[in-house]
């Protein structure tokens, strides 16, 4: 019995401890403010960052409920500032980079979203790559037959200029995945003698497979994926 009344007093000494507790000390419990991420925007922050990280794989579409979330990373500011610092990193692996001279030393930019795209970034500084002496190729899965013409003169139209040269698709690869076609591309440029540094491209196809080069930059793409 008196075990019973021992902890019944008990409970009520708890009881009151938290209901008196808060109104002496102004305490408040933990409440969504207005300044919590929403369920909705934090799904979509983290299937952007599986998708960047390669964890979510052979998407099809944005998902539905991302629509807005995508819309507002890419033109709100967060993807300008995100190419900014990636941009920063190129040019400072770049800029360690000691170059022979017999011009062989090589860089590899895909050209979808990453040169045509972010031109902004690349018509005043071409990441610093000619002016430093690099040899810059452009190396697309575009169809040279049908959209070889139109490639070249959006580059020039858009002020993209100083390139070795423009790589397109050839009926030879055609069919192939992009990884399997990049690969090959790069295994030619390499047995040409040259030496690829760096390999800088928007989605994963870009920067799989072999022949890679020292080093790749991956550069954000929730939009579409290349399998």
């Amino acid at each position: 019995m008196i075990s019973e009344m021992m902890e019944r007093l008990q409970e009520v000494l708890i009881f009151l401890f938290l209901a008196i507790f808060p109104k002496a000390t102004g305490f408040k419990p933990c409440t969504k403010d207005s300044t919590s991420i929403d369920v909705g925007s934090a799904y979509c922050l983290s299937w952007r960052l599986g998708v960047e990280a390669n964890n979510v794989r052979a998407w099809r579409t944005v998902p539905a409920q991302c629509f807005r979330y995508v819309e507002t990373y890419m033109i709100g500011g967060q993807y300008d500032r995100d190419i900014g610092l990636i941009v920063e990193q190129i040019l400072s692996y770049a800029n360690q980079i000691y170059l022979s001279d017999d011009g062989m030393d090589a860089w590899i930019l895909d050209v979808d979203d990453t040169c045509i795209s972010n031109l902004l970034y690349y018509r005043g500084k071409r990441y610093g790559l000619v002016q430093r002496g690099f040899k810059v190729f452009l190396l697309t899965g575009r169809d040279q037959e049908t959209l070889g013409q139109a490639t070249l003169d959006n580059l020039q139209y858009q002020g993209f200029i100083g390139y070795e040269r423009l790589i397109l698709r050839t009926a030879a690869y055609k069919g192939q995945s992009a990884v399997t076609y990049k690969s090959q591309i790069r295994k030619q440029l390499e047995e040409e003698g040259y030496r690829v540094w760096g390999n800088v491209g928007d989605q994963w196809s870009d920067l799989q497979g072999e022949y890679l080069g020292n080093r790749t930059f991956k550069l954000p793409n929730p939009m579409y994926f290349v399998p």
